[in-house]
């Protein structure tokens, strides 16, 4: 693949088995306070369960307001689960209080969407990657030992450690937040729409760098995205979720070609051709999946959690 997303490539290697799940999400429900006087709270997750296996990557997509990004924070433990349970590793995380969770910060860490947010201005990379290392009692010269390391396996020239957050482009700041998620030599990352902010070639590369380095060290991933092309590039798996809860998983190959949920059908149908004629025939065919069960706003129909809307007629930014 050289700049553009393959859509009739080969499903990723399959990851090797294993007796136990390294991290298992069971039924799951995340609920926040609601405005008004002795209103019910908001339940964003409605007993939500996944497994990941050790260097598998679980692939979870939905529209705009379905709890993807929640799921992911839930697991981070950066939103309340109010009951059900995370477990990693076979130990129960959900409920750790701040310095139990600094100390799993090691194994389980996170690629945000937007690199330039998440990166502080004001800091080289060489401070950015080498920060984490020292506060984990790292010296300073094996954490810079260390930082030389991580650009190089992110395949950022040896110099970049010495330049600040706004000298680099988009992709090459999400490098930097993939080499600081991958500096203490994590099991598990939560990639949160990590590609969604690039161009389509730029997608491509990050993508290969990301089943390279799962490839080389057996890191595991739940890449939360809205777009089926890039899951169908990463996955072995995939969990669709719609409104809080999951419709249907499997394979990646088969949920993102022949799904059997409506939902997961019409997410597929969203996805513009080329051909009007084939577009036309895919845009009626999901209007009429729509009306078989329930309704989609075709004006503001979005597949996102934070960015980006999809036009349900089809239109620039449907999930591909």
């Amino acid at each position: 693949m050289t700049g553009t997303l393959d859509k009739d490539r080969p499903a990723p290697t399959p990851a090797p088995a294993s007796a136990e799940p390294l991290l298992v999400a069971d039924q799951v429900v995340v609920e926040y306070p609601a405005k008004g006087w002795r209103k019910a709270p908001f339940r964003a997750l409605k007993g939500v369960s996944i497994t990941i296996g050790a260097g598998e990557t679980l692939g979870l997509v939905g529209e705009s307001g379905s709890g993807k990004t929640t799921l992911g924070r839930a697991i981070l433990g950066l939103a309340p689960v109010t009951s059900g349970s995370v477990r990693y590793g076979g130990r129960v995380i959900s409920g750790l209080d701040k310095k139990q969770r600094r100390a799993l910060s090691s194994e389980i860490q996170v690629v945000f969407q937007d690199p330039y947010t998440s990166l502080n201005p004001a800091m080289t990379v060489t401070d950015i990657l080498s920060e984490p290392l020292m506060v984990a009692g790292t010296s300073r010269t094996e954490a810079e030992r260390r930082v030389k390391d991580l650009l190089d396996q992110v395949r950022l020239p040896a110099d970049a450690g010495q330049r600040l957050p706004r000298e680099f482009s988009g992709g090459q700041r999400q490098r930097v937040a993939i080499a600081r998620a991958l500096s203490r030599d994590p099991r598990i990352v939560v990639c949160d729409e990590p590609v969604s902010a690039l161009d389509l070639s730029t997608q491509a590369r990050v993508l290969d760098l990301f089943v390279e380095i799962q490839e080389r060290t057996g890191v595991a991933y739940l890449f939360v995205t809205h777009d089926l092309s890039v899951v169908r590039h990463i996955s072995h798996r995939v969990a669709v979720m719609y409104r809080g809860e999951i419709v249907e998983t499997g394979d990646a190959a088969t949920v993102t070609s022949t799904p059997e949920h409506p939902y997961t059908q019409r997410l597929l149908l969203a996805a513009p051709v080329p051909d009007p004629e084939r577009q036309a025939a895919r845009r009626a065919e999901r209007r009429r999946l729509a009306e078989a069960g329930e309704p989609v706003d075709d004006s503001v129909g979005s597949v996102t959690d934070s960015v980006g809307s999809v036009d349900t007629t089809g239109a620039k930014g449907d999930p591909a």
